[in-house]
């Protein structure tokens, strides 16, 4: 009685389960009469919109062996901090795979530069820094953090052109990716101020360029269209302005290039 009993109910688990798997499968991936959200967007010549950007920048730097490395210990730091930016989105279509998007943005950034340069400077220059003037410079023997630790804040205006390659349309879903360059200009670069790290003034470049590459997935609403994404943004010049002759190489001498590096989890709405 009691293996009859089983046998039933193991039959009828079986069931359920094949007419539950039949339905979730219909309702995921059936075609017929299915509903097609936006299907006119993507036809469209022109479409606007505008997104957020949760950030995270940091530098690659490349060290001079005399004053910024100990062997192979690198005596300059970098710190990455999270941001965030936002900006706009206007993007145009020119065949049924490929966009070309413009997107400016602005993003607030700070990075955190630890110098640690000071023993191996002292060490070069036992007797202190002999000034242009032919005076002498005393060396910083016991440095605070305010000697050592420099907190760069940064305020980028992004303009990115970007040539985006998207798959066919899945029902309300598409994939595609971009890639594309970018001029970037720094608003707190202080590039051209007088004062340098004697001052504990970081001095970069104002005006930038790089490029980007992204990949994400459109997804389509009654409404506007939601696209998830990430990006991974790269600059290809010297951002470096370095310090003054007047200054001893405790700062910029230390490191050859400074290139800032980004990566992003961009929301846009359009």
């Amino acid at each position: 009685m009691k293996q009859r009993l089983i046998k039933i109910l193991s039959i009828s688990a079986i069931i359920f389960g094949s007419n539950l798997q039949s339905q979730t499968y219909n309702n995921l991936f059936r075609t017929k009469d299915r509903q097609e959200n936006r299907e006119g967007m993507d036809l469209e010549k022109f479409s606007y919109g505008f997104y957020l950007a949760g950030n995270n920048f940091d530098y690659k730097m490349v060290l001079n062996p005399r004053y910024g490395m100990d062997g192979n210990r690198n005596l300059v730091e970098s710190k990455s901090t999270y941001s965030f930016g936002a900006g706009l989105i206007g993007k145009m279509r020119l065949n049924y795979y490929l966009d070309l998007r413009i997107e400016p943005g602005l993003h607030f950034v700070q990075r955190d530069l630890t110098f640690n340069t000071f023993d191996k400077v002292n060490e070069a220059f036992p007797g202190g820094f002999t000034l242009p003037d032919g005076s002498i410079t005393p060396n910083i023997t016991t440095p605070t953090d305010v000697d050592q630790k420099r907190m760069v804040k940064s305020t980028y205006v992004d303009v990115p052109i970007l040539l985006e390659i998207h798959g066919d349309r899945w029902y309300n879903s598409r994939p595609y990716a971009a890639v594309g360059v970018n001029y970037l200009m720094n608003l707190q670069s202080n590039e051209t101020s007088e004062g340098d790290n004697s001052v504990n003034t970081f001095r970069t470049t104002t005006h930038n360029f790089g490029w980007s590459a992204e990949i994400g997935i459109q997804l389509y609403f009654s409404r506007f269209k939601l696209t998830p994404a990430i990006r991974g943004t790269f600059f290809t010049n010297n951002e470096l302005v370095q310090d003054n002759a007047t200054t001893p190489p405790y700062w910029t001498p230390a490191i050859s290039t400074i290139q800032t590096r980004a990566f992003m989890f961009v929301l846009k709405f359009e």
